[in-house]
């Protein structure tokens, strides 16, 4: 710049001074910045060389910018210098306000540090104030708003270099500079803070479209996926309160999806259910149930549950997978009913006949039970009573099994627990005593056995031999009450449970299921005739399933030896 005496600047010197600011507080980027920062030491303020130094993360300076010389460009540009050696050069020389001026007669101690530098050559001075090749000049750079060295944070470091006029900056030369470098702070500053803003605003894009991928590939598996999805609400008064629903589970409940938003899934379930639904709404709930469908029919499904959270407000809603299970369900039952009925007659068999009896039968009669000391005794394994008490926790010699009590829970004997508490929430099955009806009710044992079935299955073979066993079943089904059990036990015998009879509700019932047996059976087109004996026999607590069975069998056969054989009609 031309020397020139305060206040007397040429108005060509502040307009170029001025573009050169308006254009380094208008750079696009970081690195246009910088180079118009270097660029405008050249352009605006009168020397030959200009270096932009940046301070790096790790405290070390970087050489970001150059301007006046390309060999010198290409040979330093990119190098680091440490913040050792800056601060070094930064504390030394002539303070001319916020600049450092080192001179030649000092600079020589610089030369074996790490700062990037290059070297000019030239004639020595001739005048006091004229520039040496080997004078430095360096104005610091800190943040907006903070002026002074050793105040605010350094950005950087601007090095001049060789002024066009020969001579060492005067006062003017001087202050101008120092603003230079007040207002390169603030044009770097603003560029470093919109290239965080450009690289973050590039992140939160990348971070949104990889939202959005994300969440058309939720909606594509959850629209598309085979199998039932819904999403509900989780917590607060409206907990379950289905949201939205797939085509799958639409289709597999014939339910619109807009009809299904007015349902919660404790709307959807079967009653029997609800229980079941409610232990599954936790996180990785799973359970097996039915569902309604909108013709009134249930199908059974496997859900699995699932909380989608957010990590500031915490568990979000459900999102629940619906399987279709109809099919395997169907042949677990279909499976589970082979097991324990008749496969000719389709009643329940032996097994299931003893299970279902075995059920009402406690091990002990009612008549007995333990008083005070004697349950202490059970309880801890000592006294007369301690085996019985082990035996009351089993069922069919299973831990924890159900027919123990009739009541479905098992009994865990701990410490201090009376086994025979138990009892007191048992109804005993008792039977009606003496040969007379004397009002008592029980559950009443038929063991019914067909006559001249055998005739049957010689002379028309057994095609027509099962033929009669199924007609027997129907009838028998048919003249018993909804809650008794018919069964078959095998070959011609069948069982009939009846609760709730007195001895001559027993006997009726005997006589009319007999009489309802004796009409001819037609099979194959020709009529035949079968007769029944019934034995009766009475259930108690204290018996066990086959002593019931066998106290009904003898009775049948004492009922049978007892009527004339011409009475025993067959065809």
């Amino acid at each position: 710049m031309e020397t020139e005496s305060e206040p007397y600047v040429r108005l060509a010197t502040l307009r170029q001074l001025h573009q050169v600011m308006a254009d380094m507080n208008t750079a696009r980027s970081l690195a246009d910045t910088l180079q118009t920062v270097a660029d405008g030491v050249v352009t605006g303020l009168g020397y030959e060389l200009a270096c932009v130094n940046l301070v790096r993360p790790d405290g070390d300076l970087v050489v970001a910018a150059l301007a006046g010389n390309s060999a010198a460009e290409a040979l330093i540009t990119g190098r680091v210098g440490s913040r050792a050696s800056w601060d070094r050069r930064l504390n030394m020389g002539e303070a001319w306000g916020d600049l450092r001026f080192i001179p030649h007669t000092e600079g020589w101690v610089l030369d074996d540090d790490d700062v990037p530098q290059w070297y000019t050559d030239g004639p020595a001075p001739r005048f006091e104030d004229e520039w040496h090749p080997s004078d430095r000049l360096f104005a610091p750079m800190y943040t907006p708003g903070v002026s002074g060295a050793g105040c605010g944070e350094l950005i950087g470091v601007l090095s001049v270099d060789r002024p066009r006029n020969g001579r060492r900056p005067g006062a003017w030369g001087r202050e101008a500079l120092q603003m230079y470098a007040f207002q390169a702070a603030i044009a770097i500053s603003n560029a470093r803070l919109r290239a965080n803003m450009q690289r973050a605003l590039v992140r939160l894009e990348r971070e949104q479209q990889a939202l959005r991928a994300s969440e058309e590939s939720f909606r594509q598996a959850f629209e598309y996926a085979p199998s039932g999805m819904a999403i509900a609400e989780m917590g607060g008064d409206q907990h379950g309160r289905i949201l939205r629903t797939n085509d799958a589970l639409c289709r597999l409940l014939g339910r619109p999806a807009s009809a299904m938003r007015r349902y919660s899934f404790s709307d959807l379930v079967h009653p029997e259910d609800i229980g079941t639904l409610l232990r599954t709404s936790a996180e990785g709930g799973r359970a097996e149930l039915r569902l309604g469908r909108r013709d009134g029919t249930y199908v059974w499904v496997s859900l699995r549950n699932s909380v989608v959270a957010d990590a500031a407000d915490g568990p979000r809603f459900l999102l629940t997978h619906v399987e279709d299970i109809e099919e395997r369900k169907r042949r677990e039952l279909q499976l589970a009913h082979r097991a324990s009925h008749d496969s000719l007659t389709g009643l329940p068999n032996s097994a299931e006949l003893r299970s279902r009896l075995g059920s009402r039968l406690c091990r002990r009669p009612e008549a007995l039970q333990p008083g005070a000391v004697e349950s202490l005794d059970a309880a801890y394994g000592h006294g007369p009573y301690a085996d019985q008490a082990a035996e009351h926790n089993t069922y069919d010699g299973q831990p924890g099994g159900n027919g123990g009590n009739g009541s479905g829970h098992g009994f865990d004997l701990g410490p201090g627990f009376d086994a025979y508490d138990a009892f007191d929430h048992h109804v005993h099955t008792i039977a009606p005593e003496g040969e007379t009806d004397d009002g008592a009710k029980g559950l009443a044992v038929l063991f019914c056995d067909l006559d001249g079935f055998k005739s049957i299955n010689d002379r028309f073979g057994h095609n027509a031999g099962d033929a009669v066993l199924i007609e027997v079943a129907r009838r028998l089904t048919n003249g018993v009450r909804d809650g008794d059990t018919v069964a078959r036990l095998g070959g011609d015998e069948f069982v009939v449970l009846a609760d709730g009879l007195g001895r001559a509700d027993a006997a009726d019932l005997a006589v009319r299921l007999r009489n309802a047996i004796i009409p001819p059976i037609r099979v194959d087109g020709r009529a035949v005739r079968v007769g029944a004996s019934f034995g009766i026999g009475w259930a108690h607590c204290g018996m066990t399933a086959d002593e019931v069975l066998k106290s009904a069998d003898e009775r049948m056969y004492v009922e049978k030896r007892s009527r004339p054989k011409q009475h025993r009609r067959a065809g």
